[in-house]
């Protein structure tokens, strides 16, 4: 490998001609330098030639042998809080929900590789006036035994129906606030009501959950802040920040911060009935008390950035300058066909038949390629669940996806089954060959194809670096696209386990790529099977 260094750009500055200001640095460099397989002038340049013995030796021995290899200690352990998927309760995880899902859970893996401590939130939507409409719909048109047997998509189907029939019955929309309202101030058939579309959500949310490999820290949703809403209220208030207008509480964002172009928030309806926004206020001022965060990311759709931006200006006018530490992490759309989820039209993909359909896709592929593996079933759940995650993943999240499953769990291509069997067929290697790898012994890679995945292999520890400063998993999942590809093409030019002098070497060098590959397929919450 070949580093260049040009005397150009400091030519004015020394006032010298850009082939003296070369010579004049070669001239005071250490060419014994053992990083260096040689130093060379050439004219304006210096040429620096990397010793590719040592330098594969190093990085190969480091990667087998320190299972940190990529990690780093920038965060210096500071708390990142990662507000992720939060699915409204009585309803059902769509795919929707992935996008928020995955991309949270994959920055704060990322954020953990980088050296911070992290919490996950799953601030659930468990609060609102929806749920006074659900009330409604229930004691409209509800079956307890009906929705016992299928209880989300029973309370979504009233869902939907009371929204349709509100259209041309406006009294139904009234009924709902009420409802709400009722619960709010504690109403006991309206908690009861409550409590159950939540307790069966949640045994819902969970099988899919599990099935994602996604955990949190909390699942206190917007109903958890209902009793800490008056704290924010007040300080609003006695900031002179409040006032009033047709009997609501606003805080009037055009007059107050004119130069931000934001409309008005309201905080507390006519009715005293309490807004998104009120229970936003009240969550940050909460974390921020009790975590003491040095960033808290709210991984939330592209949509919502007007109403973050609201959320930060109030904050910000009432004196808490941590609010410039809130980030709003937002994505693009996922649709299918070019068509946008909705609940409340009853245009939902269900995250779970998805992941189904995944399974048996992937299930069906290993059955052609390896029909006596034992196990699988598993890894079909690992392949499909895995290609699932890894396209959402793969895509610049600021960007919107067209999903079309059939595509993204093929094993050829860039999907995420095509990196999980390169990191099989690194593994496969390694369990045939015949001799076990001396990393005690010198690692030589010579070759230019070698060198190739050792360069590709060298820049993984940025790689992580730069994902998390950017917040942006795909750049990890883009790696390890262009690892696999490199190591396949390597795989087709080179015979590995051919018995000579340096196949130890060659070992370590799949051994090490098997390991890369693993690790980054983990910060995506992506599993890498042995065997495919």
């Amino acid at each position: 490998m070949v580093t260049m260094l040009s005397g150009f750009g400091l030519s004015k500055f020394f006032h010298l001609s850009p082939d003296q200001v070369a010579f004049s640095i070669y001239n005071r460099l250490n060419k014994s330098d053992t990083n260096f397989e040689k130093i060379e002038h050439n004219g304006a340049y210096i040429n620096f030639f990397l010793d590719r013995k040592r330098e594969a030796s190093t990085l190969i021995s480091d990667i087998i042998n320190n299972d940190s290899y990529g990690k780093n200690n920038a965060g210096n352990k500071k708390t990142i809080i990662v507000e992720l998927s939060s699915p409204n309760i009585a309803k059902p995880m769509s795919m929707g929900h992935l996008r928020s899902t995955m991309i949270g859970e994959s920055l704060s893996r990322i954020a953990n590789e980088n050296g911070y401590k992290t919490i996950k939130i799953n601030h659930l939507g468990d609060w609102g006036t929806q749920f006074g409409l659900m009330i409604e719909a229930y004691k409209l048109w509800g079956n307890k035994d009906i929705i016992e047997q299928n209880p989300v998509d029973e309370l979504v189907k009233l869902y939907v129906r009371i929204n349709k029939e509100a259209e041309t019955n406006p009294e139904l929309s009234e009924a709902g606030r009420s409802w709400f309202k009722k619960l709010e101030d504690g109403d006991p058939e309206a908690r009861e009501l409550w409590k159950w579309f939540k307790n069966v959500s949640l045994r819902e949310f969970n099988k899919v959950y599990q099935r994602l490999g996604v955990t949190f820290d909390s699942m206190n949703g917007e109903s958890f802040y209902q009793d800490k809403m008056s704290v924010i209220i007040d300080l609003l208030k006695n900031k002179g920040i409040l006032t009033e207008s047709r009997g609501a509480q606003i805080v009037d964002l055009p007059s107050l911060l004119p130069a931000y172009n934001l409309p008005v928030s309201i905080i507390l309806r006519s009715d005293g009935a309490t807004q998104y926004a009120t229970r936003d206020l009240a969550t940050a001022f909460y974390r921020q008390t009790t975590y003491h965060f040095d960033k808290c990311l709210y991984v939330v759709g592209a949509e919502q950035k007007e109403y973050f931006k609201q959320i930060k200006a109030i904050l910000k006018l009432a004196g808490f300058n941590w609010s410039d530490d809130m980030e709003h992490i937002y994505f693009g759309l996922i649709t299918f066909n070019g068509k946008k989820m909705s609940t409340r039209k009853g245009n939902v993909v269900k995250l779970e038949q998805v992941l189904d359909s995944a399974h048996k896709l992937a299930k069906n592929q290993i059955a052609e390629k390896n029909p006596n593996l034992s196990n699988s079933d598993k890894v079909a759940e690992q392949v499909g669940t895995g290609a699932v995650i890894f396209n959402d993943l793969m895509n610049d999240r600021t960007l919107s996806i067209d999903f079309d499953l059939d595509q993204i769990v093929k094993f050829e291509g860039d999907t995420g089954p095509y990196v999980q069997y390169t990191h099989v067929r690194a593994v496969s290697i390694l369990r045939k060959s015949s001799i076990k790898i001396d990393i005690n012994d010198a690692i030589k890679l010579l070759d230019n194809d070698s060198w190739a995945v050792v360069s590709k292999l060298s820049v993984y520890p940025d790689i992580v670096k730069r994902a998390w400063i950017l917040r942006e998993p795909s750049i990890i999942a883009k790696y390890l696209l262009n690892l696999a590809h490199e190591f396949n093409s390597y795989y087709s030019k080179v015979h590995i386990l051919v018995e000579d002098k340096q196949l130890s070497s060659r070992l370590a060098l799949v051994d090490a790529v098997a390991i890369v590959l693993k690790k980054g397929l983990e910060l995506l919450d992506v599993q890498a099977p042995d065997q495919m």
